[in-house]
């Protein structure tokens, strides 16, 4: 098993065919009470975990918002679109099969953003990303991020596959910016910068 913090650098995958990124949020209230703090908890937030395959410097497929299967071949997988964050556990998911990942993909940049017009890390409380080495059929989480609260970004970038040679690598990031909201060539230049 490997155990993944920002602090160990990037950590061998050597052994881990299918890694899974999830995040979770509860949607809140804010400052609001009363009536309109309960309308907002009903309507929830949206926040969107989103995989961009790089090829060298270039992204050249993104993984969430409205493309589930981008690569074409099941390698690089989107839950779905949550929109409220409503629900038990990871309310987006992204699960990556190593083996079927083309080889011109170099590198894969999870980012969780409030990317949609409207929504913002303010209207969520609790947003945890965690990471899963899903080998085998089963779920073993490796690391849980948290973005800090003092923020007033709207994007984290949470981690960072990179292929070296033969094996892949995976590297914390947990670094929070501010994307242009629904601006999908911003949030691509934001995981460029990664």
């Amino acid at each position: 098993m490997i155990t993944l913090t920002k602090e160990d650098g990037p950590a061998d995958l050597d052994g881990v065919t299918h890694l899974s990124i999830g995040v979770s949020w509860d949607p809140t209230a804010g400052s609001s009470g009363g009536l309109m703090g309960k309308l907002r908890r009903q309507a929830g937030t949206d926040l969107d975990l989103i995989a961009i395959a790089m090829q060298g410097s270039d992204p050249v497929r993104l993984a969430g918002l409205d493309s589930l299967d981008p690569l074409g071949n099941g390698s690089l997988v989107h839950s779905g679109d949550n929109q409220t964050g409503r629900g038990e556990g990871d309310d987006e998911t992204v699960t990556v099969e190593f083996a079927r990942v083309p080889a011109n993909v170099t590198s894969i940049v999870f980012v969780a953003a409030a990317f949609k017009k409207g929504s913002s890390f303010q209207k969520a409380r609790n947003i945890s990303i965690k990471v899963y080495d899903a080998t085998g059929g089963s779920t073993q989480q490796v690391a849980d991020i948290w973005p800090s609260l003092l923020s007033n970004d709207n994007g984290c970038a949470v981690a960072k596959a990179i292929r070296a040679g033969g094996v892949w690598k995976l590297e914390v990031i947990n670094q929070t910016g501010r994307i242009k909201q629904g601006d999908e060539r911003d949030l691509m230049r934001f995981a460029v910068n990664k």
